[in-house]
Parts: structure tokens; sequence; C-alpha cells
């Protein structure tokens, strides 16, 4: 077992350090976009389902709250917490539009749509970005194992962080450590200075 262990900490740190040569243009790209929404008043809007759920809250509550430095809060909003608009959506309109409707909601032209998904193929996802696009927000993606029918959906003014990785729990780590980079550039870009 501590020989299981110990492989799992060499995997993750293999893929940090592939990851940190292939993903840092593209999370600099990320935190450029959501600094410049941000900026102008807009917010970052996040969504995922499950694990990636959780990092949509974790994320959009960095951004509120604070990261690592004393700031003012930001505008960050998980679509993922909203328990009686997420059962009325699924229920009346199906589960694959319970981020298209409230981001259709709350969006606006200049805000920015972190979406999240380790396969690239979250149907519920896939359909937020579609919005996204209709109503002219910038998409922020977070993906793995190719970036799957996400990566067709993206444009010249959007960012694809595609970890490069098939493991769940492989892409789920990097893409923690992307968005506390985020965190991190977002407070440097916005308020500079150190910590």
């Amino acid at each position: 077992m501590e020989a299981q262990v110990a492989s799992h900490f060499a995997d993750s740190a293999r893929l940090n350090q592939e990851s940190a040569r292939l993903l840092a243009a593209p999370i600099a790209r990320a935190i450029a976009m959501m600094c410049e929404a941000l900026a102008a008043g807009g917010k970052v809007l996040a969504c995922g389902n499950g694990g990636s759920a959780a990092d949509a809250q974790h994320f959009a509550a960095e951004l509120v709250n604070r990261f690592e430095r004393e700031r003012a809060p930001l505008a960050g909003l998980a679509l993922t917490t909203d328990s009686s608009s997420l059962t009325a959506i699924g229920n009346d309109y199906g589960y694959e539009r319970v981020f298209e409707k409230q981001l259709r909601a709350l969006g606006r032209r200049g805000d920015v749509l972190l979406a999240i998904s380790t396969s690239g193929n979250s149907a519920n996802v896939l359909a937020a970005m579609r919005a996204a696009r209709e109503l002219g927000l910038r998409i922020v993606a977070l993906t793995g194992n190719g970036g799957g029918k996400m990566a067709g959906l993206l444009g010249e003014g959007d960012a694809h962080v595609c970890v490069p990785h098939t493991r769940t729990m492989r892409i789920q780590e990097i893409h923690l450590l992307a968005l506390h980079c985020i965190c991190d550039g977002i407070d440097t870009q916005l308020f500079g200075g150190k910590r």
C-alpha cells in the first residue's frame, strides 16, 4: 500500500511538471480575461458537476471573500449552489439546462463563464457554453482528456486549460492548482504589490 501511495505522488509530480510547461500560457490568458471583466464591473460565473461543482464554488468564494491578501470583494458566482433554481430547472426543463437558464438570467456581455469538466463532455456545461456564446460572454474552459466536445465550442477570444491526462483525479488536481494560479494572478493584476 505504501508503494501505491508513493506512485500517486510520483504520477502527480510528473503531471504537475508537464502541466506547468503546457498550461502556463492559457492560464495567463484566463487571468487576463477575468481581470478585464472584473475591472470593468463584470463578473465570473462558474459551473461544473461533482468535483468540478466543488471547484466552481471554491473559486467563486475566493473571489467574493479573498484569496491570500486583503482586498475588495470581487464578483464571482457559482451556478452550482442555488438548490431551488437547480431543482426547478431540472424538474421543468431537464438537468441539461440547469446552468444555461441561470446564465441567461444572470450573465451579461463582458462577463466570463468558467466552464469546468474533466471529460469536456458534460451536457449541461456545453449548454451553458452555447448560451455564453449567444450572450457575448468569453469562456475559460478547464478540461482534460483532450478537451472533449467543449474544445469545439471555444473561439479565439477564449482560454482553454486542458490537462494532459485521462484520469479524473489527476485532472482535478491540476484544475485546483490552475484555479489557485488564476486567483493569485487576479490579485496581483488588480491589486498589485506583495501579499
